[in-house]
């Protein structure tokens, strides 16, 4: 409890409250890459520095990570990183290029080059800057909105480390599970040991919520995903848990978000993750069932949604809210906003979410 006492008391502890179960007076909304390129303000930022610069100097991070709350009635702000710094943190190169996005110069080839990794428990000492960027932003949020954490989930950082980029079929790291079963388990344990170490530290460091992204669950199949994915999430909710508990901390909610998982959600109920963020392919009706009563869900309406006018905005979120219901909800988009997009519709988002949801 002693690190919660360094920061402001809560303004605003809607998201937190409702994460672990609890009723609100409505649902909280954020939406994930709420801090990107789509605001004017960020690109003006962007202009003059490297991404990963961005991520690495803790007052450009807390700097955007505001951003789209000075605009938006938001009940998170997520901290400005990246997935993959824990394939940085590791050892690995990693360039943001343009009109390409991440790319691995040296991707992994086949096992012989999981010798070229660091040890796992040195990663965080060279996350220091993620932990400050947390700190600055948990004491400038004054505790206006909740703050969340993040991390890749280590099937999604290991298809990246192995493809080297972005892939239509992971075909590469999916070959890996078949060909190499034993070396993308040692793989996978490393990134997973690495990631506990990172999630407790950002917890220490002033975070409230943490999200895990299986940005690529959509590549594997429910065999594999039980084989290569699920024991890894369930000992990195376990295990973060456990952790945050010894050092005294309060209980951390946790989020897993199974992008394109929608077979996933029956096998994630079964863990310790208290929210289970769906995309827009899953019907939450049926998210519900599949998960049970006493998981929280989040999500989940269509990004491209947000291209509409304003009044499609209104009915879609209506209709969203309706399925969902107003309790163990938190309210997003089923995936990230898109650069070309008009914020006034993530406003008109926000709005219709609080309009339509108020008890």
């Amino acid at each position: 409890m002693a690190q919660e006492s360094g920061f402001p008391a809560m303004v605003n502890d809607r998201l937190l409250r409702a994460a672990r179960g609890e009723e609100v007076d409505q649902v909280p909304v954020w939406v994930m890459r709420q801090a990107g390129r789509y605001l004017p303000e960020f690109r003006e930022v962007r202009a003059k520095h490297d991404f990963f610069t961005m991520c690495q100097t803790p007052s450009l991070s807390c700097q955007v990570t505001l951003q789209p709350l000075n605009r938006f009635p938001l009940d998170a702000a997520i901290i400005f990183s990246d997935i993959l710094v824990i394939p940085q943190a590791l050892g690995m190169e990693v360039e943001m290029r343009p009109g390409e996005g991440p790319v691995f110069p040296s991707p992994l080839r086949g096992p012989d080059d999981l010798s070229r990794l660091a040890p796992p428990g040195d990663a965080c000492t060279k996350l220091q800057y993620v932990f400050d960027a947390l700190t600055l932003t948990r004491k400038e949020l004054k505790g206006k909105a909740t703050l969340i954490g993040f991390s890749g989930a280590p099937w999604t950082i290991m298809a990246y480390m192995i493809e080297g980029k972005g892939s239509k079929t992971m075909s590469n790291a999916k070959g890996w599970l078949y060909r190499h079963a034993e070396a993308s388990h040692r793989l996978l344990k490393i990134i997973t040991e690495a990631t506990i170490h990172y999630l407790v530290g950002q917890v220490k460091a002033g975070a409230q919520v943490l999200q895990v992204f299986e940005s690529h669950a959509e590549h594997l199949g429910p065999q594999l995903f039980r084989d290569f994915a699920l024991p890894y999430l369930k000992q990195i909710c376990d295990q973060v848990k456990e952790r945050v508990k010894q050092l005294g901390l309060p209980d951390i909610p946790m989020i897993v978000f199974p992008k394109g998982g929608h077979y996933t959600l029956k096998d994630l109920a079964s863990l310790k993750y208290e929210v289970i963020g769906i995309d827009w392919t899953v019907d939450p009706i049926l998210a519900r069932e599949l998960v049970g009563p006493n998981k929280v869900l989040q999500g989940n309406l269509d990004p491209c949604a947000l291209y509409g006018d304003k009044k499609s905005i209104d009915t879609a979120v209506k209709e969203m809210v309706q399925k969902f219901g107003r309790h163990r909800y938190i309210a997003n988009l089923g995936h990230g906003m898109y650069p070309d997009m008009d914020p006034d519709h993530l406003a008109a988002f926000v709005q219709a979410v609080q309009k339509y949801s108020k008890d």
